[in-house]
């Protein structure tokens, strides 16, 4: 199979999709890779280290999708590369469909394969393919919170462990996944004050065993919240529903019983955003403020640290993109029932329910 790696065109988007190390699994299976000239440069790659790994380097994005079966990216395509999707070309990325309807509708026409990271799903319903990028977004939440909660940066000017004599910060994590529970470690860690909110009281239970003492497990329910939200400093958003838009479980008419200069950062923005004031934001320009409250909404945070995110993301997905390479996309996802839960879009047919759903769109479960 011929596989394509793009230059990622997402604002200050620096990962790569496959690293020298998996260009060597691939080209061993007997593949053909081809990158983008400079696409690895941001996470410290350079074009040499891929073609001594047997790649091929291509100078356009254009050459790229033309001669490509499958194409493997961190981000989902955006405008500007549209047109360069084919049909029944594999396209193997994040795409968070739920959150836009421009880039839904740019992939039935396409026709192509849409095979999303984010919907991939284990037995045990965990997300394999999000878990990486949860784990650096969630600690990320903590280190760009900490920072805008700094006066020169709008926030309060306060510092989140505090010291002797000072209490420290009070952060509250509503949602206790991924993302939450490592949000909730690392600021706690720093020795802030620690309330995390979760719907599921086994996942509570869990969290409440190996948290450290300064972490406090709360129900989540919109009471709850409210009370909650009057002594924040900083707020993590971190709830998930697999492939469907983020509920929203901060309303604008909240943000008036925060304190001038809470912090909230919205790490589910990827799927639309858990608060009804969010809109998305780059690593360029990543905060605003509404009624005093300052809003972090960057919506591939890991992005910022891609020597990082690259290796951990794909540790994860090379794996399954061997699978598709060796055996085809049909076989790959009739053959591993966790692969098969990323199909989304199929030669125009929308096939992951949720997306469908959201966007009062036909849903066709797809057939073997």
């Amino acid at each position: 199979m011929k596989i394509g790696i793009p230059k990622e065109l997402k604002a200050f988007e620096n990962r790569v999709a496959v690293t020298p190390a998996g260009v060597h699994e691939l080209v061993v299976c007997g593949h053909e890779v081809y990158i983008e000239a400079g696409a690895g440069l941001g996470s410290g790659i350079n074009d040499t280290d891929y073609t001594a790994s047997g790649a091929k380097i291509l100078t356009t994005a254009e050459e790229i999708y033309a001669i490509s079966d499958m194409i493997v990216k961190v981000k989902e395509p955006i405008p500007q590369e549209y047109h360069l999707i084919r049909e029944n070309q594999i396209v193997f990325t994040y795409f968070h469909f739920a959150s836009s309807l421009e880039l839904t509708e740019a992939m039935i026409k396409s026709k192509a394969i849409c095979i999303a990271y984010e919907t991939v799903e284990l037995p045990d319903r965990s997300l394999p393919l999000l878990i990486p990028m949860s784990e650096v977004a969630g600690r990320m939440a903590i280190q760009e919170g900490a920072r805008f909660l700094e006066k020169p940066h709008l926030g309060k000017g306060v510092l989140l462990g505090g010291v002797p004599g000072v209490k420290p910060a009070h952060v509250i994590v509503i949602g206790g996944g991924i993302v939450g529970a490592q949000s909730a470690k690392i600021a706690a860690g720093i020795g802030a004050k620690v309330t995390i909110l979760d719907k599921s009281l086994p996942r509570l239970r869990y969290l409440s065993d190996i948290m450290p003492a300064n972490v406090t497990t709360r129900y989540s329910d919109t009471h709850t919240i409210k009370e909650l939200i009057k002594d924040a400093d900083l707020i993590v958003g971190a709830v998930l529903i697999a492939g469907d838009k983020a509920p929203q479980v901060i309303s604008r008419a909240m943000l008036k019983d925060m304190q001038p200069g809470t912090v909230m950062v919205d790490v589910a923005i990827d799927q639309g955003g858990c608060f009804e004031t969010s809109k998305p934001t780059t690593h360029l320009d990543p905060v605003f403020v509404i009624d005093d409250v300052v809003h972090y909404c960057v919506a591939n945070i890991p992005g910022a640290v891609p020597m990082t995110s690259t290796l951990a993301l794909t540790n994860a997905t090379l794996p399954y993109a061997l699978n598709l390479a060796n055996m085809g996309w049909e076989a790959a996802c009739r053959e591993h029932k966790d692969l098969r839960k990323g199909l989304n879009i199929v030669k125009g047919d929308v096939v992951y329910k949720a997306v469908a759903q959201n966007f009062g769109l036909e849903y066709k479960e797809f057939q073997f």
